[in-house]
């Protein structure tokens, strides 16, 4: 099997974005991480052995202000995260054809970006958040979303995972931006969202919407929508068996 080889990409700031990558014949697998997440864990290490099974492709990387990648947190938007994720891609625009895994915010990043790349034949979105930031603002209380408003910027909640992690407001800006965008210029790329039914961290009726847009638009849209017993981190073992099915069986 292929060990995993790093990468050094640089961001329009100039910043490195680390990562790592397999080469491989028939097929590579892009994975994007979700909010403040690293470039390793369960999923990818899982979507890597699967992949060095089959001889595939497979990349993986971290966001600027985010593990291993330069920048400090706070000096990075949603649109910089999204301009990484392209950054990525055209480094791969040269390999076979290519499957994006995205968890969490990587799913609404990996939709995004997969409408500007032929190369992208289909798309795993595993909890997607979609319009992250403009569904939180909605969702906190008045008097948190005007100091949010006010003071410019706010963590996501005042869990010790997230209170030392301050939130621009322009973070909400930017997601209702794209999300305005969201279905413009929409490539039908096969696309299957895999949501748990019990995600209390991402509203899996945020998935429903979803679809039913995309299909209110284009209802003969290559679209699965599965919602699944399980809560954000689809992490057991059923779970991760559905989605090696979807990555290896469903090509």
């Amino acid at each position: 099997m292929s060990a995993p080889i790093p990468f050094t990409l640089h961001g329009a700031d100039g910043k490195r974005i680390h990562g790592d990558r397999v080469q491989g014949t028939g097929r590579q697998v892009l994975f994007i991480t979700g909010f403040l997440s690293k470039r390793w864990g369960n999923k990818s290490k899982a979507l890597l052995h699967w992949c060095q099974e089959q001889g595939w492709g497979f990349c993986c990387y971290d966001v600027r202000g985010c593990g291993e990648s330069e920048g400090s947190f706070t000096d990075y938007t949603l649109s910089d995260w999204v301009a990484d994720a392209r950054t990525v891609l055209a480094m791969l625009t040269s390999g076979p054809p290519l499957t994006i895994v995205g968890n969490s915010l990587g799913s609404w990043i990996a939709w995004l970006i997969a409408r500007d790349c032929p190369l992208v034949q289909q798309l795993i979105l595993i909890a997607p958040a979609f319009n992250m930031m403009g569904e939180r603002a909605r969702a906190i209380p008045k008097e948190r979303l005007h100091a949010w408003h006010t003071a410019g910027w706010m963590p996501w909640d005042d869990d010790p995972l997230h209170r030392d992690w301050p939130l621009s407001w322009k973070w909400v800006e930017e997601s209702e931006a794209y999300w305005e965008s969201t279905f413009d210029g929409v490539r039908r790329v096969r696309t299957t969202i895999l949501h748990g039914l019990q995600d209390t961290v991402i509203d899996p009726d945020g998935s429903r919407r979803f679809a039913d847009e995309l299909q209110r638009r284009d209802p003969t849209f290559p679209l699965d929508l599965r919602l699944v017993p399980g809560d954000h981190r689809l992490s057991d073992p059923a779970q991760v068996e559905t989605l090696r099915r979807l990555v290896v069986e469903g090509w």
